[in-house]
């Protein structure tokens, strides 16, 4: 009789649903009895399990936490990419020799957001990709509910001990925090720097055709050593994104430095653009900044004139985490967006410099468009979700006023930046490589 090929995790056409990626770990757990183990480190705000993959019997540990952002699904793909090379005892890298590292991977950090995301695998499943279908399905907390972030906003929410836990137990040389960005290109950050990382990377990216990013708002003002790695700056510096990270030291992804230990974020984009690399000086960048400035902040003003009409008929913020962001979202985080690169306007102009900074090329420019154009999206697809389901008759007359406004901004973000999708296969190949290439470098230290 036939015996049936081996089932094996393959990057697909489209994302993973939690379920999805938990029941192809428990597959890699049956072909790989005693090399794999899965276990239940915690449990959700709302009773979901929070589970880990490990895979190898190694001394050293490297963490991979996957789905730290619900509203950035390419992780769960890439864990069990990773979890199948390792367990297949790959020894062409160190890192991926199961007897001399174990893989201990989170399949699902946030597991509460996820479930409120889970319209983003059936667009991405659609034949087409387009920024109306993500913003439409995508849900991110509030950054006191983000698991990695809760503890500098002074909370510890039973998904971030869960984590604290793991690197307690673990001591891992590396974790990997996976991540991806809507729109732009790939970029790392790390809390240490990790020497002879920046070839790989840049070798990763050019593989599968998404430009380094230069220039990232998520990394504003940190130490840039290479195109695209970004190093957090000592805690004394006073260099750090102005958006409430002045006690970055306290989250989730310096917890390995007590053991010497480090942490790389990766970020691969779903969409990116041509001007992600695009190292030529703006002609304009202080007009450009005024100009993105007016934009965020006009586009939040719109949302937040539709949300207000909207209160009293929609779910008691206490119940509805969509309304949560929105309420944080209209109590000036538009400003604060903006705030944050008012000190680039003060910078030198370029021509008394010998080099022009990565943050007024082409390229850091478009980077800060980016945020402007998703900041009001992400609040109108919230609240698209809520009129929806609301029942009051005024529901109708805001949705229809609501979704013209945001059919619109996502029609100019695509035709501004010249978006082109990143097929998933490609998204886990660019975020596998970089993350073996990071346990490689870390390993050596």
């Amino acid at each position: 009789m036939a015996t049936a090929a081996p089932d094996r995790t393959r990057p697909t056409h489209r994302y993973l649903t939690v379920a999805e990626v938990t029941e192809s770990a428990r597959r890699l757990v049956s072909r790989f009895p005693g090399v794999c183990r899965l276990r239940r480190i915690g449990t959700s705000r709302a009773g979901r399990p929070i589970l880990m993959l490990s895979v190898g019997h190694g001394p050293r540990h490297v963490l991979v936490v996957a789905r730290p952002h619900s509203d950035e699904p390419v992780g769960g793909a890439t864990a069990l990419v990773l979890a199948e090379r390792v367990a297949d005892g790959d020894r062409r890298s160190r890192a991926t020799d199961p007897d001399a590292v174990t893989w201990d991977i989170v399949l699902c950090l946030d597991p509460d957001g996820a479930a409120l995301s889970e319209g983003l695998e059936a667009a991405t499943a659609a034949p087409g990709h387009t920024l109306d279908r993500y913003y439409r399905a995508a849900f991110r907390p509030v950054a006191a509910e983000q698991p990695e972030w809760a503890p500098i906003e002074g909370r510890r929410l039973p998904e971030s001990r869960a984590l604290f836990d793991a690197i307690d137990e673990l001591r891992p040389v590396l974790q990997c925090s996976l991540h991806s960005v809507d729109v732009g290109g790939t970029w790392i950050q790390l809390t240490r720097g990790l020497p002879g990382l920046a070839a790989p990377f840049r070798a990763s990216a050019t593989a599968v055709g998404v430009p380094v990013q230069h220039g990232t708002y998520d990394a504003l003002y940190w130490e840039n050593p290479a195109p695209g790695i970004h190093v957090l700056p000592a805690p004394d510096s006073t260099d750090r994104l102005a958006a409430g990270s002045e006690n970055i030291g306290l989250s989730t992804w310096c917890a390995p430095q007590r053991y010497g230990g480090v942490t790389a974020i990766v970020e691969v984009p779903l969409w990116a653009t041509g001007r992600a690399d695009d190292l030529s000086p703006h002609p304009d960048p202080a007009g450009a900044l005024r100009e993105l400035s007016g934009l965020v902040r006009e586009g939040g003003r719109q949302v937040t004139a539709v949300f207000e009409k909207a209160r009293g008929f929609l779910p008691p913020t206490g119940d509805s985490p969509p309304r949560r962001v929105l309420e944080w979202m209209a109590d000036g985080l538009y400003d604060l967006v903006t705030e944050s690169w008012e000190p680039l306007l003060r910078q030198p102009d370029e021509g008394s410099r010998t080099a022009a900074s990565p943050r007024l090329t082409t390229a850091g420019i478009s980077a800060l468009e980016v945020v402007a154009r998703r900041q009001p999206l992400r609040a109108a697809g919230l609240l698209l979700r809520l009129l929806r389901a609301a029942d009051d008759p005024a529901a109708d007359v805001l949705h229809h006023e609501l979704d013209e406004l945001f059919t619109t901004w996502c029609t100019d973000f695509e035709q501004s930046l010249r978006l082109r999708w990143v097929p998933v296969p490609d998204q886990v190949a660019l975020q596998t490589r970089t993350v073996v290439a990071a346990a490689e470098c870390a390993l050596r230290r």
